[in-house]
Order: structure tokens, then sequence, then C-alpha cells
């Protein structure tokens, strides 16, 4: 009797599980991008349309492709393949798949590989996002869901183009102090929308360069070299616009790590930097100081700062 009694509860949690899967309380359009399935909330999606013709806006992101003239309203358009640093297939003269997205009371156009369908789902069947389920940032991904054997990556459109008020004050503060707003899309009126969407633009542009900089150079942006790599980021984005924005290779990551580095990286310190380095050093009366060395590559900066206590 218990077996039976146990198989029935089996058989009632499996009906329920059905019932519930065949719930639909979410809808979401579905696209593809680099041969992946994602989807995004349906309510966040205006219409989709097809475009190839846009204009183009100097200096902006690599990730945007200009402007589009959407009956009588201009909306910013941007490749997610670009955003998310994945292969774009283009064909000459061939129409690009666009969805229209309205995030909060703003509207963009936003070009993708292929659009599917509407999907339903039951929200209870999102699981929580992992690295393995995509190749873009998993903070941009709000969950991971199955449907009929297809495995879809939701996208959280609403974190990628908007910013909570702190953070948009914060990129605001930054992008004023150095000077670098005019290397990103700029719409025809400056408004504050406008504004809004470069800070956008331009924090999402810093934050591929520091997701670079550890694949490329093992280079790992932390609370004590933020504040260095935005002021890099300011000049860097004075000299370079477009795709060349972005770090794509190891050469390109050196050039931008050049001015961290002390001058005599790599070889023993000249006189006249340790002269320098000898002239910051604090007066201590004790005759013990312990130093912390977090890392000196082959030794030379170690030594030369030991060589400089010496003589202290």
């Amino acid at each position: 009797m218990a077996v039976i009694k146990d198989l029935a509860q089996m058989n009632a949690e499996l009906q329920e599980q059905k019932e519930r899967a065949d719930t639909v309380d979410y809808k979401m359009v579905t696209f593809s991008l680099a041969g992946k399935d994602y989807g995004v909330d349906i309510m966040n999606v205006k219409e989709i349309a097809k475009a190839d013709k846009f204009t183009y806006v100097p200096n902006a992101a690599s990730f945007v492709r200009g402007v589009y003239n959407l009956r009588g309203d201009i909306i910013p358009i941007i490749d997610l393949r670009m955003f998310f640093h994945l292969p774009v297939d283009t064909k000459k003269d061939s129409l690009e798949n666009m969805l229209i997205l309205r995030i909060e009371e703003r509207v963009y156009g936003t070009i993708v590989d292929k659009i599917d369908k509407v999907v339903g789902i039951n929200t209870e069947n999102i699981q929580p996002p992992h690295p393995i389920f995509g190749d873009i940032n998993i903070k941009f991904i709000s969950g991971v869901v199955e449907k009929q054997g297809d495995l879809y990556i939701i996208l959280d459109v609403i974190r990628i183009f908007s910013q909570s008020e702190e953070e948009k004050q914060k990129t605001r503060g930054a992008v004023t102090d150095t000077g670098a707003a005019g290397s990103y899309f700029v719409p025809p009126a400056e408004q504050p929308q406008v504004r809004e969407e470069k800070a956008v633009a331009a924090d999402s542009a810093l934050g591929f360069i520091k997701e670079s900089l550890p694949a490329l150079r093992n280079f790992y942006p932390s609370d004590l070299n933020e504040e260095w790599i935005r002021r890099r980021f300011a000049s860097w984005s004075g000299s370079h616009s477009g795709d060349d924005l972005q770090l794509k290779n190891v050469s390109e990551a050196d050039e931008y790590l050049a001015e961290f580095y002390s001058p005599d990286t790599g070889r023993f310190w000249s006189d006249d930097y340790a002269s320098l380095v000898k002239g910051l050093l604090p007066n201590i009366s004790s005759g013990t100081i312990q130093v912390w060395n977090i890392g000196c590559g082959k030794g030379y900066e170690t030594f030369s700062f030991a060589c400089i206590l010496k003589s202290r």
C-alpha cells in the first residue's frame, strides 16, 4: 500500500507540474544571435521591422549603427551582435532584422540575426542565468528557459539600456570631468534623454574595455585602479572612435596600458626614476619596514625598490 500511495503522489506531482508548465504568464519575442536563441519580454517590444539605410553618426560607439527615421521619430540603432562582441555576417544591400524596443519612455532599434516568433512560458520555469548559456556578459541575462526542446536565453533589456539614478549621476560626472562625451552617440537635440543615452553608451564602451583587459593582458580592474582606468578611457576615446575604440588584440591592450606602468617596467630602475621614487618615501624613524609586494614580474622592480629602501 505504501508503494501505491507513493506512486499516486508522484503522479499527482507530475500532473501539477504539467498544469503549471502549461500556464502561460509571460510572453517573449524570440530571435537568434550567432546561432543561439534569445528572447525579450514582449512588453518591451514595440514592433519588428526591416531596414538597410541608417544615418551615420560620427564618433559613435562601435555598436551604434546610426540613427533611423521611424515614421518621423529619430531613434538610435544598436547592433546587438557588435554590442555583445558576437560575429556579424553582413550581406551587401541586405535588409537588417530589427526589434524596436520601448524602454520606459525611450525607443531603440536593435539589430539581430533573425526574428523567430512569440513564445509563451510560465515564469516559474525560468532558471537563473549561468555563464555557459551564452556568449554575452551574464549581467545582461535575466534567465534561461526551455520550451519544447529549445533553450532560450532571456535578455534583460532594461539593464542593457537603463541605469539607476546613482549610476547615471556617477557616469555623467565622469563624462563631464574627462570630456569624453564627444566620443559617443549624440542624437540631434541635446535633451536630458540624449545625455542619458550618451552616458549609457560611454559606460557600455568602458565596460567592454574592462572586460577585455583581463582576457588580453591579465590586467584586472579594481577599486585601486578604477580612477586611472576612467582617466585613461577619456584620453583613449579622444583619439579612437568606432571600431577602434574597443580593444581587439594584445597590441591594442598594451597600447591602452602603456601609461599605467612605470617607465622602467621590465628592467632595473634608472637613476632618475629611482630618485623620484625615493623622494616620495615618508620619513620613518624605525629601522624596520614591512613592504607588501603584490607582483613584480621578473623581480626587477622588487630588487630596485629594495635597493632604495636600503639606501634610506
